[in-house]
């Protein structure tokens, strides 16, 4: 058999590889752009829809079946590359995707959900940030450790200084709470709330990343209207528990969003349910049951998943490490990684959407 036809019947088992998180196979979304033999070695090229941590292994593991497959004993190897990225903002232009996590009311979880997305994010190998916008009550200094953290500035040759945030983890982390006193929230309102927010974005220098992750104060107010006029952000994750009190303030939240034509990545519906450590075939509906889940059906969002209570992850947000990177056997742990796996497929599909909508564009 000639190394053409070999090749030939290796690109067609690839053709046949299918993107899950778009829903098209890699020929329907001409993703494979080269094939190379050289001697005992190929090499497999692609050009996929960032961002690609997640995509990459599954996408590697097949190409390298299909090898094992048709040509044992023949060594792969898989070479992917993002299909370019381009800012449409004017700030915070090295950054691939902004992620706002809000909840319509206080009291949800959603600084711990914030923190414990920004880290399973950076576990996939991404260069994540998070901007924690909250000025009534800055929640990561304390889930990072970081209680007295400052931004700090370094003078440049031309003598203006750059504020940069600061790193924890990996992640880099910027938050109200290192500009802000601590009494200083209560007595803020409006436009100088909005400014203090301005300042996180503006002037810092996030540099490189693919997620900055932004936690929001809740509620519908100045902030999240500072954000949305500003900043084309990705999309939104809404934050609530399952009780209709917290889903009536989902419902104004998902409609702000709607209205500035922020894309809704999905609801999490947090603290669901409590299983007690001995008996954990047992789930105890403390606030109800089903609420984040038949929101997002009525507004026709994706459901992402549901964070049960645990102790576990009350202590690791006061001690200062986010479970997931506390504990990774955690049920919790496990629960939010799959949640967070979700959030990344719907960003690609929005990537992918809007791909196809500047083509279009470029094309007329």
């Amino acid at each position: 058999m000639s190394k053409e036809i070999n090749l030939n019947q290796l690109r067609d088992e690839i053709y046949k590889i299918r993107d899950n998180d778009l829903g098209f196979t890699i020929q329907e979304l001409n993703a494979l752009t080269d094939i190379q033999l050289d001697d005992n070695q190929i090499q497999i090229h692609f050009d996929l829809v960032q961002p690609v941590h997640l995509i990459s292994e599954f996408i590697q593991t097949e190409c390298k079946n299909i090898t094992k497959r048709l040509f044992p004993g023949v060594n792969c190897e898989v070479f992917i590359n993002e299909l370019p990225f381009e800012a449409n903002r004017d700030f915070l232009k090295g950054v691939k995707n902004l992620i706002v996590v809000a909840s319509g009311k206080g009291g949800v979880g959603k600084s711990s959900i914030s923190a414990n997305i920004a880290s399973a994010l950076s576990l996939t190998g991404a260069s994540v940030g998070i901007l924690d916008a909250d000025v009534y009550g800055p929640s990561q200094p304390t889930m990072f450790d970081l209680k007295d953290a400052k931004i700090f500035a370094v003078e440049q040759p031309d003598g203006k200084s750059v504020a940069y945030p600061t790193e924890k983890y990996g992640i880099k982390v910027a938050s109200m709470g290192f500009i802000m006193k601590q009494d200083e929230a209560a007595i803020v309102r409006g436009p100088m709330l909005a400014g203090y927010f301005s300042m996180l974005f503006e002037q810092i220098e996030w540099g490189e990343l693919d997620y900055l992750v932004f936690d929001l104060p809740p509620g519908t107010g100045d902030i999240q209207l500072t954000l949305t006029q500003k900043i084309p952000v990705t999309g939104s994750v809404i934050v609530t528990t399952p009780q209709e009190i917290a889903v009536a303030d989902v419902r104004r939240s998902i409609s702000m969003f709607k209205r500035v034509n922020v894309d809704i990545l999905g609801v999490i519906e947090n603290m669901s349910y409590f299983t007690p450590p001995d008996m954990p075939d047992k789930k105890y509906h403390i606030f109800g049951e089903g609420g984040g889940k038949n929101i997002a059906h009525e507004y026709k969002v994706k459901f992402l998943g549901e964070v049960p209570l645990n102790i576990q992850m009350r202590e690791n947000n006061d001690g200062g490490k986010p479970i997931v990177l506390a504990d990774s056997e955690n049920a919790q742990s496990k629960i939010i990684r799959e949640i967070t796996a979700n959030i990344v497929s719907e960003i690609r599909k929005l990537n992918y959407k809007n791909s196809i909508e500047n083509n279009l564009e470029i094309s007329l």
